[in-house]
């Protein structure tokens, strides 16, 4: 690696076309090794998420040609199809984002492609809206979701506007991987919108994402007795949340320090909804205004966050928790309403509570387990669409505080998610509940659902190394009990096996092959094993199971410390 990331930042500062200042940032690297390395000693990987890196100069950061270059690719596999040569772009609040936007958008229009693009910033779900109602072949997001402030990304999807899937991903990266870094356009953005080449996304797309949006709302009365504090965390969910829940009446104050878009992110570093120092800011002024319902979405408002006031404080509920209130609220209303279809199905991802299976089941609807990843809730929508059936699904999560009814975008989305919860919250409100009370009513009668994730970094040179090995130690040492609980099944992505631990019987698995490792503990829980694939992490998801609530918060902090025993 010395002479490859050495022979990178040589070439750079000897062709890049730089500015004074890209110059002197180069020139002071020449004196600090580890950020040369960190710079300049890998590429960016392009998978199904597209890009995501910290921002500045190098082959291993954001910036105006590692951008640029990724369009090209994205241009180059698009006009090799038989896809619309056609693209939707999106941007959110961080810093260079517009910019990174506008470099897409030449990039592509250069090569050919009929690019649309956002007037001004735009939630991620709006960008999957507008791919499928412009007909795109694929769209573009510049985001790094809930990272901070330092990072950025492009996010590619398909054209039914789901994050696009492994195959055409490792196409793209295959076309972007043979352009040069420093492959110039001839034509700058006000160019391609003078030539029409480039066109802007107006109005008219917000409002009509608006109505799509409202359409999927199951209450019939105002939500006007609900007293909101909502904060977008500076991203883009100001504009359209504030907007659909005015429409349905809900009383929303703002968390001021939080309202305007601001790339890094001061009052919250880390605006990540599943944390709970994302609401800090929040908790500051609820604690004047007393407010029902406390509600923030992240930079690209496709997850979403919720609390509730109690006496001693504030209750955040947890991404499986809303995940959960809002099937429940959905399929109660629906099959009230008469308005529930035949057939119905509803989808989480494999690492999301199985909670969700029994309020489900309560229903009569099927719950669908798939990997990781919206894109696999996204396609089971477009299995279902292919089939002329998707009006049979009802609502998507994952426990990462993703959700979405509804089949007019693919993508997880805040704005509908929180028009739900208000719904849900202003209903409750009526009756003389909150969500969390709600919350507590349905785990009296399902059981106690305990869940923690648990993010493991492994340290050293050879940490990548070290994760792979626990991978595959963990499954040729598969233990026959966890914390004194029997392990009754164990499913093995990598492999497609599920074989009963009791019995000795397989069965084949037919999710898409993934390096995700599953042990079930009977009716008392689950562990979950997936290790990341970019980074020297191993991922440890635990559920406990228990009609006592003590019981099953013991179980899992027994779980915890037995999985730790396995980790290097």
């Amino acid at each position: 690696m010395f002479m490859i990331y050495r022979d990178r930042y040589h070439l750079w500062c000897k062709i890049a076309p730089l500015s004074e200042a890209g110059i002197k940032v180069l020139k002071v690297m020449a004196n600090d090794d580890d950020e040369m390395k960190s710079a300049f000693g890998a590429e960016l990987q392009f998978g199904t998420a597209g890009i995501r890196g910290i921002m500045g100069l190098g082959t291993n950061r954001l910036n105006d040609f590692t951008v640029r270059r990724t369009a090209q690719g994205l241009a180059a596999w698009l006009t090799s199809t038989d896809l619309p040569h056609s693209c939707a772009i999106g941007y959110d609040s961080r810093h260079h984002s517009r910019r990174f936007a506008e470099i897409c958008a030449v990039a592509l229009a250069q090569e050919g492609v009929k690019v649309y693009v956002y007037h001004e910033l735009a939630p991620t779900p709006m960008l999957s809206y507008a791919v499928r109602q412009l007909g795109c072949g694929c769209g573009i997001v510049v985001s790094a979701s809930h990272n901070a402030g330092t990072y950025n990304g492009i996010k590619c999807y398909g054209p039914d506007g789901c994050q696009m899937t492994d195959e055409p991903a490792a196409i793209v990266y295959d076309k972007i991987s043979q352009i040069p870094y420093f492959i110039l356009p001839k034509k700058n953005f006000d160019d391609c919108l003078a030539d029409g080449s480039v066109a802007l996304i107006d109005a008219e797309m917000w409002e009509n994402y608006y109505n799509t949006v409202l359409a999927e709302r199951i209450a019939t009365t105002p939500s006007n007795n609900l007293n909101l504090l909502y904060t977008p965390l500076c991203g883009t969910g100001n504009k359209p949340v504030r907007e659909v829940l005015s429409r349905i009446g809900v009383n929303t104050d703002i968390v001021k320090v939080q309202e305007e878009p601001d790339g890094d992110f001061k009052t919250c570093e880390y605006p990540n909804p599943e944390t709970d120092a994302a609401l800090n800011e929040s908790y500051k002024i609820a604690r004047q205004t007393h407010p029902d319902l406390i509600l923030g979405t992240d930079p690209d408002c496709d997850r979403v966050a919720v609390a509730v006031p109690e006496a001693d404080g504030f209750r955040k509920l947890s991404g499986n928790e809303l995940g959960c209130l809002l099937l429940d609220y959905i399929l109660g209303e629906l099959s009230a309403q008469g308005k529930l279809p035949e057939n119905p199905v509803a989808v989480r991802s494999i690492v999301s509570t199985p909670l969700a299976d029994k309020i489900a089941a309560k229903y009569g609807v099927k719950m669908k387990a798939v990997l990781t990843g919206f894109k696999y809730i996204g396609g089971e929508i477009l299995a279902l669409e292919e089939k002329h059936e998707e009006h049979r699904f009802v609502f998507g999560f994952e426990e990462s505080c993703g959700y979405l009814k509804g089949t007019y975008a693919r993508d997880k989305d805040a704005v509908v998610a929180s028009m739900l919860t208000c719904d849900l919250a202003a209903k409750l409100k009526r009756d003389g509940m909150d969500l969390a009370q709600k919350m507590d009513q349905l785990y009296a009668e399902l059981g106690y659902h305990e869940a923690k994730v648990i993010s493991i970094e492994l340290k050293g040179p050879n940490a990548m190394e070290l994760s792979a090995k626990f991978m595959s130690d963990f499954r040729s040492n598969v233990p026959s009990k966890l914390a004194g609980v029997s392990v009754t099944e164990f499913t093995d992505y990598q492999s497609c096996v599920c074989k009963n631990m009791l019995t000795g019987e397989e069965c084949a698995v037919t999710l898409p092959k993934s390096n995700v490792v599953t042990l079930v503990l009977g009716d008392k829980g689950s562990v979950i094993v997936r290790p990341s694939g970019t980074e020297p992490k191993v991922k440890l998801y635990l559920t406990a199971v228990d009609q006592n609530p003590g019981k099953a918060k013991d179980l899992l902090s027994r779980l915890g410390e037995a999985m730790n025993a396995f980790v290097p």
